[in-house]
């Protein structure tokens, strides 16, 4: 099958590493920046387009590593013309347009998959082994953070306008919202939400604190920030459950740790779950799982639904921050 990299970005640039190492057959990169897309297309030796609709024909798969607010469109657009479709995080704005978009793709009998790349981060990948193994026990209280700087771009850009990224809730903190749905293996059924922001008004947030309570009595604290000094980027694990507790600190250079409780004859039994993330490129392993699932007829391991349930989260916790009240969740359907 032929594929076509749409957008050379930072998510064109960390998907390209990826393709590159799967046999997969790169007609080329579509984009509208000359400067990026040349200098992407000259190191894979790619050729290059200058729009989405020129490559389209010439491929079986498109991976869009565009921005938010033109999702909707290409990939409606992407399985109409039949092709099978990787589209960055997140689905869309909407959970509207995200239910069309499913709908649209499994009529055509296309596959769509939602790059939510934490799910390929070593660490949270042994937290939900851990989890599914029964070693935590019941998941009871799980707690995520994700604190980064201001993304480091004019104001007018696409990435700094909420009506078009959806601001940092929706582009940052949906990680970890799919993340605490995947791990407390149930869905949410209401949300609560705090935040601030801190220089200019029209940027909906800059900090977050969102609790989540989860059908199966679970409940989560999501952190989510661009309130950091450049160049922090901190993401912690916390889960703990009626047989012990989870926990990883980027910051800090151990494995990701399980603590059991224990009666004091049992001695220490702390276990390292997972070593340092870093040895690993997880945009890459989520390329190579993508195409593998696609070419070998494999389910995915983030499903659609998955990725419009974190979008849905996420627009309650916009939506309990602006209002100051918690937010109810209806199960979603799709038709």
């Amino acid at each position: 099958m032929r594929v076509g990299i749409i957008g050379s970005g930072t998510m064109g640039r960390a998907h390209a590493a990826g393709w590159a190492q799967t046999d997969a057959e790169v007609v080329g990169i579509a984009t509208v920046d000359c400067g990026t897309g040349e200098a992407l297309s000259a190191e894979y030796s790619w050729p290059c387009y200058d729009s989405f609709e020129a490559i389209l024909p010439e491929v079986d798969v498109v991976d869009l590593c565009t921005p938010t607010h033109l999702h909707y469109a290409m990939v409606m657009a992407a399985a109409r013309a039949g092709k099978h479709i990787m589209c960055e995080k997140p689905i869309a704005l909407t959970v509207a347009e995200g239910k069309e978009m499913i709908a649209t793709c499994r009529a055509a009998g296309v596959r769509l998959f939602i790059a939510m790349v934490v799910r390929f981060f070593p660490e949270f990948q042994a937290a939900h082994r851990s989890i599914a193994a029964g070693q935590v026990g019941a998941p009871g209280v799980i707690r995520l953070t994700r604190a980064s700087y201001r993304p480091q771009r004019a104001l007018d850009d696409w990435f700094m306008d909420p009506v078009k990224s959806g601001g940092m809730m929706i582009d940052l903190m949906i990680h970890d919202f799919d993340q605490a749905r995947w791990l407390a293996g149930s869905d949410v059924e209401r949300v609560y939400a705090r935040s601030v922001t801190t220089e200019h008004p029209d940027i909906p947030e800059d900090h977050a604190l969102v609790i989540l309570r989860f059908r199966n009595g679970a409940m989560a604290h999501v952190e989510g920030s661009w309130a950091y000094p450049k160049p922090m980027f901190n993401y912690k694990i916390e889960v703990a459950g009626d047989n012990g507790l989870i926990e990883f600190d980027n910051t800090i250079s151990i494995p990701i740790l399980f603590h059991k409780h224990q009666t004091a004859a049992e001695g220490v039994s702390d276990v390292a779950l997972a070593s340092s993330p870093l040895t690993v490129d997880p945009w890459a392993v989520e390329v190579m799982h993508f195409w593998d699932a696609l070419t070998h007829d494999k389910p995915f391991a983030v499903t659609p639904e998955d990725a419009l349930a974190a979008l849905q989260i996420a627009l309650a916790a916009r939506e309990s921050a602006r209002t100051g009240q918690p937010v109810a969740l209806e199960p979603l359907e799709v038709a």
